[in-house]
């Protein structure tokens, strides 16, 4: 592996040796034309569509990720919900206050005792969580249509390793 660093906008370069000589990593003429760029475009499209399926619901893409997270995983601390939900602990904080006033969530002292706070999803947050299961399930479905079965495992096994590599 090969370090560079690209002292014109301060970002240190990894590349393998002789990987674009192997046919590995094909080297687009655009910047425009990169998976990156591409992957970022669909997760924007994604998102904006996510928003637009749950905004019936009254719940944006954050409040549906800690409501899934809680009623996936049970309990968690703000900071768990934060880390499952790619968000900082200040921002989680807002969105766990917007829940406890909806009525979907609600925050207990840990058994254990401590200063540790967990976060419970209600009955209310369970029915509202399956139906926005079902609106999001509509837009990954419009995503997917004419995509065969096994080119979706494909891809989906791509972005996995993609993500393994990134950490």
């Amino acid at each position: 592996m090969q370090v560079y660093q690209d002292t014109d906008v301060g970002v240190t370069i990894y590349k393998e040796p002789d990987m674009h000589k192997k046919g590995q990593v094909s080297q687009p003429d655009s910047p425009w034309d990169r998976v990156g760029y591409h992957l970022k475009r669909a997760q924007q499209a994604l998102h904006r569509s996510m928003e637009a399926a749950l905004s019936d619901l009254r719940l944006s893409t954050a409040q549906y990720a800690v409501l899934t997270a809680l009623a996936d995983g049970g309990a968690m601390s703000g900071a768990e919900l934060a880390r499952r939900c790619f968000v900082t602990p200040q921002t989680m904080n807002g969105i766990i206050v917007g829940l406890v006033d909806t009525g979907w969530i609600e925050r207990r002292p840990h058994p254990a005792g401590g200063r540790v706070i967990e976060t419970h999803i209600t009955a209310r947050g369970r029915s509202v969580v399956q139906r926005a299961h079902r609106a999001v399930e509509s837009v990954e479905c419009r995503m997917l249509e004419g995509i065969p079965a096994e080119e979706q495992a494909r891809f989906k096994a791509t972005l996995q390793r993609c993500t393994e590599k990134l950490g």
